[in-house]
Formats: structure tokens, C-alpha cells, sequence
């Protein structure tokens, strides 16, 4: 029997999918990497029976990056990103293990049918799924096609069939037009990041901003906030009067009148108009009109407008809504909801999908009058060729969903702003108008990767704007500074117009009308030359600059001392922290996120620079830097970032070879660490992840010794007790084993963010620990050894 393996773009869709074609009668299982489900069912497939395995990617597959070494800020030219640096494709999730996933559960199959989103982005995953999957494929049978691409826009019966019954072929063309975004979007960002970046940073210390990024799409949204803002700031308010007078007519309520003039800006003029209407007694009725008002008909929802009503009607952020639009999506409530096309086809149909609400506890009896009546055709929109306009495929209920009140925002939308229902309706319109949905919180489900919603969400994360309430965005200082120096120096990085261009550019590839290499190598060498015109022209956004931000050397406090010179280096606490000498102009980065103080006014026995130690809190991790070291590694196998706990020095007292006791009980490349500076709440933590073991609570004195554990290799340590508080039998206060198989320590260990069970306890009956073990063993001070065949490895796993 022949295999057909189908792939989604997320689980949760596999799952409707595979449902909805198997007629609920597949088995599922979880797939190899955790985040994955497998359904299999058997049918019909192409005249033949078959076996079918459904499944499914977590969004892209793959993500572009620069090779290795273009990845370090401080030895290559951002200008060479533009054309030299040689680029790659790289798991997006190397956690996920996608593409042994893939492979191990599409090896022998005959065919793959396609079901990732029906976008251009969705195409480019299609693309990733095939390099991972087709070389373990059976070879076709003759001319048979062995790749099909199926086409849908919702998840309901009726359109999953459809699609199955009218497969087509994965278009290479639009994948195209993405790998051409991908590159553009790297190359430019990248170079113009990382050049203000460092520019910036090296010269003013309040920025509050770890990254001064760039983008070709994030940096024309920021734009529009500050344009925005502008106008807001140069408004300058003039005063003007109106007059108001109320004629009355016996008993009748008083009567309004409207000034036919409006308003005057001469308050003498207005004084004057009043004084004569004063004098007045009476009013004479001159003509007496009618006139009809009629709402015009909105044009059907895209995505733009359904961002732009969640915002309004329910303080909803463009990110946040498209989460909950995602997953209506999936769910089978809502049509694709990635969509610029406000127009429906003229096969669409309404009727059957507004049957769909018929149900409805809220609206069932009016749209069962309208189909009674029968229903006008939308307002004609636009037509992009994408996805027919967001529409309801089926009815929801608050006990359905958590998230009724978005569902009801957007058949709120679709059913009266999408014209299934006509202007004369007053009904219909009393009933939306007046419709309020009810406040709760809605949870996030999934990360959005692109469109709209990423950019501002991306503005916001640089502290470029800030989010006021009624969801205003309120530019900061240094958001309105970029604008305006990027208008200064080259106004077309910050308008849309040029990224426009490129749009346009990026779909005639996808169109098949433009060259993939031509479009990437034109449209690379125009923003080359600009970035090098930005670079000699930076001076005039400094000039801005200097109006708002202070120095980096009038920033900060005195901390710790230079190796160079022995002055005190300033503590700079804005992002990104970092100390600064001011004598030797000299900046130093420091780990992020977490506190940073003197380290008992201890040196590195390799710079003279002073220690400093950074703690992420009282239940995390603390470890010594060197703040050279951090940023200049001195050995081979470091890397820049590194703090003491990753240190190889053969003999400082606060490196690797000093306090590391055996390897991490969760990730594959971290060790567990001593910390000295814990006590009396005693603890080693990795130094790559966040596992903190603690022992000894209370013990006087806890120290790393230079001999290891014949039975897993690991450091041993040496205790020592208080008198009183000793938990060593016949009352020693000093003990010398291993924290991992010594029986006198083995109840004074706790991993509190991981559970621990070692092999050796089993038999002895452990008392902590729940899971399984990986099979890793401890490693002393970063040097494993072949460890020894009776003694299997540490292990845990997050609780």
C-alpha cells in the first residue's frame, strides 16, 4: 500500500485537517520531536487505496543567517554584509529538530500533498518541507506526480474537500519572492543595525535601548508614529466663538438652532451678532426641508480593517488580535485571516455561509428573516488575488469559546460592515451599532511571524515608541530623533515609498515576470550606496542626537577600576548596561537583565580589571565578570560574552577549572558551576541554561576540591558544618564526596528548577525525582572523561 504524507503549518491544523478528511476515524501519536502530531488513516487517493500520515511544521522550517563568522559585530565591516558575507539556511527552531522530524516520518512515503498556509509565506515553507523530505521519497512511478499542493481558505468541510478534490502544484515563483524578502530584509537591517548601533551606543549612555535597529519595513511604521506626533506638536489651537439660540413654542420643548456661519475668530464680531439677536422677540420658520440619511455600505473586512476595529472596539493590540485570528482560523470559525482583498468573487457563497448563523442565541432570528427576504450582494472592493475577505464559517458561543467576545467583534463586522445585510435594515443596525462586547482578558496563542503586527510590535520592544492608553503609540525621545535624523541625512530609509518599490519588485518575481537574482542584486546595490551616504553623513543625526542624550562620559556611576589606567570605571544602568572609562574612552558590555555589583574588589589575574558580579535575583544564578574578558576573550575556546563560570584559566580561583563540579542535568553543553558567593543558602547553577541545584543549606563552608568521583567523574566537595546544626552522623562537622553519588550528601541536594534521579539511587530508593534519565554524565571543571560502564549518567528534567 502507498504512503501520501500531508503536512500543515501548525499542529492544530493537522489535527482539523486530518479529521475532516478521515471522517474522525484516524489514530494520532506524537511525533519524534515533541511538538509535532502524527494522524494515519487509510482512503482513497488518486484511484488507489492508500495510507495516509497527516503532520505538520511549527511555521518556517528554515531561517537565512550570515555564516559563522559575519555574525561578530566587532570584526567584520557592516558594509560587507551587503554583498561579501555569504549567507545560509538554518533550522528556525534547532529545538524542535523539524528536519529529522520531517525525514524520519516521510522516509518510503510516495507522495506529499501540502497544506501549509495559502500565502506566499506558506509557499516558501512548502519549498522547506520538500529539500528536508524528497530525498528519502520513493521514486516515482513513471511520469506520476509525486508533489501536490492543496489550496484552501477555511477550515470547514466544505472547502478542506474541495481543496483535496483540486490539487494542484507548490509554486516555486512566489517561494521565490520570500528567500528575495528574507535576503533583503538580513542584509539591510543588519548592516544599518549593527553600524548606529555601536555608533550610538559608544557615544551616549542614557539611549535606553539594547538595539538601535533598522529595518526596511520597521523603520517607515516608527515614521509614521513621529509624522503623526508632529502634527500632533505643531498644532497651535486658535480661539474662536460660536453662538447658540433656543427658540421655544408654547409648551413644546426648546428648539436648538445651528449658526448658519458657524463660528467667527473676532470675539467683538460674535458680541456683536448676540447683542442683535437679543433684540429679537420672535423667529419665523422661512422653509421647512426633509432629508433621508442612508449609512453607506463598508466594504468587506481584510486584515487591516479587522486590526484596525479590534484596536477601537476592543483595545486589542494588532499582535495580540492576530493571535486570536490565527486560532479562530485553525478552530474553523473564521476564513484565512491574512488577507488584503476587500472584494468577494462572484461565486462566493453568501447564503450558505450566512446559514451558518442562523443558530445564533444573538443574531439567529434576524439572519433567518434576511434569508427569508433575501440578501444584497457586498460593496464591490478590491481584488489582490490572495484570500477572499475574512469571513464567519461558523457559528460561535460563549461556551464554545473563551474568546466569544472577538468572535462576535468580527461577525459584528462581517455580518453588517460586509453587507450580507442592506443599509435599509434599520434592525440590523440598531442591533450592531448598539452591541457592546464584554471586557476579559484573551490569552495569546501562538507567535505571529509576519505582517503588520510584528513591526509595531518590534517598535515598541526598541523603546522607539510607547503604548499609551486607548491604545495610542507615543514616539520616545529617541524614536523621534532616528525619524528625524534618517529625514536629514536620507529621507527615503524612513518613508515607505522605496520599500514600496520593492514590493512591487518582490511580486513580479512571484508573478514569474522578474528575475529572483536581478530584483536581490539591484535592489541590494541601491541601499548599499545609500547605507555608505548614511555613514559619512551620521554627523547630522549626531547633531540631533546631542540635543537629547547625555555622553556616555557624564553617564553612570563610579563601580569598578580599569586594568589600564586604575581609574573607576561608571556603571552605566540604561540598556544596554555597560561600564565606560571615561580616561581611556574605552566601553566594556556586561550581561543583561540582571543586577550588577562590586565583586569583593577581587582582580583578574589576567587584566587587573576589577571583578564585577551579576545576579539575575534571589532565586537565580549569580557568576563573576571580567569586564575585558566579557568583551575580549582570552583564550581559543572562548567566545565573547563569556563570564568566569565559562572561564578556562588553568588556575584563577574563579574560572570554569575552579568551581566546575560536573556537567548540567538538563542542556547537552552546560556545567554546574559553585557559586562562593551564595552562602549560607549554598548553590551551583549551569552556566549555559537556568538550573539551579542547591545543597548544604546552612553549612559553614563549602569548597571545590581538586580529586574527582570514581564513579561519574565529578568534582568532589568539601563541607563543613556548623557544630549545632551538623546533619553528619555522630556528630562530624567535615565531609569530602561527591554531591551526585556520596550516600551522606545525597538528601542534601535539591534541584529546584529541575527534578532530579540518579541511576545509583534507584536501588537504594530515592526520594526526589520523577523522571527518567538522558544518559549524560557529570563532567569536572569542563574536561569529560569516558565515564566508567557501571555508572550511568546525572539526569533530569524540568519540572
Amino acid at each position: 500500500m502507498r504512503t501520501v504524507f500531508m503536512v500543515a503549518e501548525k499542529p492544530s491544523l493537522a489535527q482539523s485537517i486530518a479529521k475532516i478528511l478521515s471522517k474522525g476515524s484516524c489514530s494520532s501519536r506524537k511525533g519524534l520531536n515533541g511538538a509535532c502530531s502524527v494522524h494515519e488513516y487509510t482512503g482513497s487517493f488518486m484511484g488507489q487505496n492508500v495510507r495516509f500520515k497527516m503532520t505538520s511544521v511549527c511555521g518556517h522550517v528554515m531561517s537565512l543567517d550570515f555564516i559563522g563568522k559575519y555574525n561578530n559585530w566587532d570584526k567584520v565591516d557592516p558594509a560587507e554584509l551587503f554583498s561579501k558575507a555569504p549567507t545560509e539556511k538554518k533550522e528556525a527552531n534547532p529545538k524542535l529538530n523539524m528536519v529529522k522530524f520531517l525525514q524520519v516520518e516521510a522516509k518510503g512515503c510516495d507522495y506529499v500533498v501540502l497544506w501549509l498556509d495559502c500565502d506566499k509565506e506558506g509557499e516558501n515553507i512548502c519549498f522547506e518541507v520538500l529539500d528536508a523530505i524528497q530525498p528519502l521519497m520513493n521514486m516515482s512511478y513513471g511520469n506520476d506526480c509525486t508533489v501536490y499542493r492543496a489550496k484552501f481558505s477555511s477550515i470547514t468541510d466544505t472547502d478542506i474537500c474541495n481543496a483535496m478534490n483540486r490539487l494542484g502544484e507548490p509554486n516555486r515563483n512566489e517561494a521565490l519572492s520570500v528567500d528575495a524578502r528574507q535576503e533583503l530584509d538580513l542584509r539591510i537591517g543588519c548592516a544599518f543595525t549593527r553600524f548606529q548601533t555601536k555608533y550610538f551606543q559608544g557615544k551616549y549612555g542614557n539611549l535606553d535601548s539594547s538595539l538601535i535597529s533598522f529595518g526596511p519595513c520597521q523603520t517607515p511604521t516608527l515614521g509614521f508614529c513621529v509624522e503623526r506626533h508632529d502634527k500632533i506638536q505643531s498644532f497651535k489651537p486658535e480661539a474662536y466663538w460660536v453662538i447658540q439660540a433656543k427658540v421655544f413654542k408654547g409648551k413644546d420643548s426648546p428648539l436648538t438652532l445651528d449658526w448658519d456661519r458657524v463660528r467667527v475668530f473676532d470675539r467683538d464680531v460674535g458680541q456683536m451678532f448676540v447683542n442683535m439677536a437679543k433684540t429679537a422677540k420672535e423667529a419665523k420658520v422661512e422653509s421647512v426641508s426633509k432629508k433621508e440619511k442612508a449609512k453607506q455600505r463598508p466594504i468587506a473586512l481584510n486584515t487591516v480593517e479587522m486590526l484596525r476595529v479590534a484596536s477601537s472596539a476592543l483595545g486589542m493590540g494588532p499582535q495580540h488580535t492576530m493571535q486570536i485570528a490565527e486560532r479562530l482560523y485553525t478552530q474553523g470559525y473564521i476564513s484565512y485571516p491574512r488577507t488584503e482583498t476587500t472584494h468577494y468573487p462572484e461565486n462566493f457563497d453568501l447564503k450558505g455561509t450566512l446559514k451558518q448563523q442562523a443558530n445564533s442565541s444573538f443574531w439567529g432570528e434576524t439572519v433567518k428573516a434576511l434569508l427569508s427576504e433575501g440578501i444584497n450582494r457586498p460593496k464591490k472592493g478590491v481584488d489582490v488575488g490572495d484570500h477572499p475577505p475574512i469571513t464567519p464559517m461558523r457559528a460561535a458561543s460563549e461556551n464554545e469559546l473563551g474568546i466569544f467576545t472577538f468572535t462576535c467583534l468580527i461577525l459584528k463586522c462581517l455580518v453588517y460592515e460586509n453587507t450580507f445585510l442592506c443599509a435599509k435594515k434599520t434592525k440590523i443596525m440598531t442591533l450592531f451599532n448598539n452591541w457592546s462586547p464584554p471586557r476579559h482578558p484573551i490569552a495569546p496563542f501562538w507567535r505571529v511571524s509576519h505582517i503588520i503586527p510584528v513591526h509595531i510590535n518590534n517598535i515598541c520592544q526598541r523603546n522607539y515608541v510607547t503604548v499609551e492608553s486607548g491604545r495610542k503609540l507615543k514616539p520616545t525621545n529617541l524614536g523621534i530623533v532616528l525619524v528625524h535624523g534618517y529625514y536629514k541625512i536620507d529621507a527615503d530609509l524612513v518613508l515607505p515609498t522605496i520599500r514600496s518599490a520593492v514590493e512591487k519588485q518582490l511580486n513580479l518575481i512571484a508573478l514569474g515576470k522578474a528575475n529572483f537574482h536581478q530584483v536581490l542584486q539591484h535592489t541590494l546595490d541601491i541601499f548599499k550606496r545609500k547605507f555608505h551616504y548614511f555613514v559619512d553623513s551620521i554627523a547630522g543625526m549626531d547633531e540631533l542626537m546631542e540635543v537629547s542624550f547625555s555622553p556616555i562620559a557624564a553617564t553612570g556611576k563610579p563601580l569598578s577600576r580599569c586594568g589600564k589606567c586604575h581609574r573607576f570605571m561608571k556603571y552605566i544602568q540604561a540598556k544596554p548596561s555597560r561600564l565606560h572609562c571615561s580616561h581611556c574612552d574605552e566601553t566594556y558590555s556586561l550581561p543583561q537583565n540582571g543586577a550588577i555589583k562590586l565583586y569583593k574588589e577581587l582582580k583578574c589575574p589576567l587584566d587587573e580589571f576589577e571583578l564585577v558580579l551579576w545576579t539575575s535575583g534571589s532565586r537565580g544564578k549569580s557568576y563573576p565578570v571580567c569586564p575585558y574578558c566579557f568583551s575580549n576573550p582570552p583564550f581559543r575556546d572562548m567566545k565573547k560574552g563569556m563570564g568566569c563560570n565559562e572561564c578556562t584559566h588553568p588556575s584563577c580561583q574563579h574560572s570554569l577549572n575552579s568551581l566546575g563540579i560536573g556537567q548540567c542535568v538538563e542542556c547537552e553543553t552546560g556545567v554546574l558551576v559553585f557559586d562562593p558567593t551564595s552562602g549560607p543558602k549554598w548553590r551551583m547553577a549551569c552556566n549555559k541554561c537556568n538550573v539551579v541545584v542547591h545543597f548544604f543549606e546552612h553549612a559553614h563552608k563549602v569548597q571545590v576540591s581538586q580529586d574527582s568521583c570514581d564513579s561519574c567523574e565529578a568534582s568532589l566537595v568539601i563541607v563543613d558544618f556548623n557544630k549545632t546544626r551538623s546533619p553528619l552522623p555522630d556528630g562530624e562537622t567535615q565531609h569530602t564526596g561527591c554531591v551526585f553519588c556520596d550516600p551522606v550528601f545525597q538528601d542534601l541536594v535539591e534541584l529546584k528548577h529541575a527534578t532530579m534521579r540518579h541511576p545509583m539511587h534507584r536501588a537504594g530508593g530515592a526520594r526526589r525525582g520523577r523522571g527518567r534519565g538522558r544518559g549524560r554524565r557529570p563532567v569536572g571543571r569542563g574536561n569529560p572523561k569516558k565515564p566508567k560502564d557501571k555508572m550511568a549518567a546525572l539526569a533530569a528534567y524540568f519540572v
